[in-house]
């Protein structure tokens, strides 16, 4: 079929990081945007469950899916206008990390601080994804969808999109949006984000005085090798748990009874609190239970150490939740979806 391929009963375990070896009841890759319509009218499609799914980067299956999983597979990435900031538009199914790659050796600035997250161009959106002080939502300038309430094409400017901390509109009206392209606004220049997580230290071991963009990138590489471990080697989905965000009286009280609390206070006077500080507090570093556990590199990442079940998983991230509550009263969320 012209833009898409069907597979029944498809094995996902290639199809998500965290290598949950689950299995979809229908598998749509689709390589045409414009095909979406006749795609999703299918019977087998229209009346069941749907799930979309970009590199399964950020996505926690706990079971099989009785529903069709919708991989997207276009590609393409167009600059529509070029200049001091230039408009780009990439096709949801681009590798994110292959694009912030282009952006550099094309002499744009803005998502170096962004390098080497796993995903797609169409889940950054979603997630709002962000690293080392930056936010996606900073240079997107719309999103194209096709909006499966309306039955038609729409475009999201920025404020429709709603951005938060790892949140979009995408996230509140979950399955009402199928995003097929992003338009980005990146400058040819601006002033770089070093003040976060060590970059600056980095860039003094590289031995970079007048930084560039691209040494930025190399710095985040650097580091990210550093903490976070390669999904390549070991399953995970990157971080898992949000940092949480609590009232000052909470964040407070906490730092009183543990001063070397890591937190931010944010404009509205809340306290964003670390949660590998809190994770690796609890004890959880490290910790496993069969081939589901906490990376003894970074306290964020739930790692399959070999043949952990999706529900293994979700167990043992549980169990992580209700472990830091008990010891701060402090409820961690998930950042993957959990389906």
């Amino acid at each position: 079929m012209g833009g898409y391929t069907l597979i029944e009963n498809a094995p996902l375990g290639a199809r998500n990081t965290l290598r949950v070896d689950t299995r979809a009841r229908l598998l749509a890759e689709i390589r045409d945007a414009s095909k979406l319509p006749e795609l999703l009218a299918f019977p087998a499609i229209s009346q069941g469950k749907l799930l979309v799914l970009g590199e399964g980067s950020n996505l926690l299956f706990t079971g099989d899916f009785d529903g069709t999983v919708l991989a997207m597979a276009t590609r393409g990435v167009q600059v529509e206008q070029d200049g001091d900031i230039a408009r780009i538009a990439v096709a949801a199914g681009e590798r994110w990390d292959d694009f912030v790659r282009w952006t550099l050796g094309q002499g744009f600035a803005g998502l170096e601080n962004l390098i080497l997250i796993p995903g797609t161009v169409g889940a950054a959106p979603i997630q709002n994804i962000g690293a080392y002080g930056t936010e996606v939502a900073e240079f997107i300038e719309s999103v194209e969808a096709w909006d499966t309430q309306e039955q038609r094409v729409t475009t999201l400017d920025r404020a429709a999109c709603a951005f938060a901390y790892r949140d979009s509109v995408f996230k509140h009206q979950p399955g009402r949006y199928i995003v097929t392209a992003v338009r980005f606004a990146l400058p040819r220049s601006r002033e770089l984000r070093l003040d976060y997580a060590g970059i600056r230290e980095e860039l003094l071991r590289m031995g970079v005085e007048k930084p560039a963009p691209f040494h930025v990138a190399e710095a985040v590489v650097h580091l990210r090798t550093r903490k976070l471990p390669d999904p390549a080697v070991i399953g995970n989905a990157g971080s898992f748990f949000k940092n949480p965000i609590v009232d000052a009286s909470l964040g407070e009280a906490i730092k009183r009874e543990h001063p070397e609390l890591v937190s931010w206070i944010g404009a509205d006077g809340r306290w964003k609190l670390s949660a590998a500080w809190l994770i690796e507090q609890g004890g959880f570093k490290g910790e496993r239970e069969g081939d589901a556990g906490i990376s003894n590199r970074h306290a964020l990442v739930l790692v399959n150490h070999g043949r952990a079940t999706g529900a293994e998983l979700w167990s043992f991230a549980q169990k992580v939740i209700a472990g830091v509550r008990e010891k701060f009263g402090v409820v961690l969320e998930p950042e993957p979806v959990v389906v």
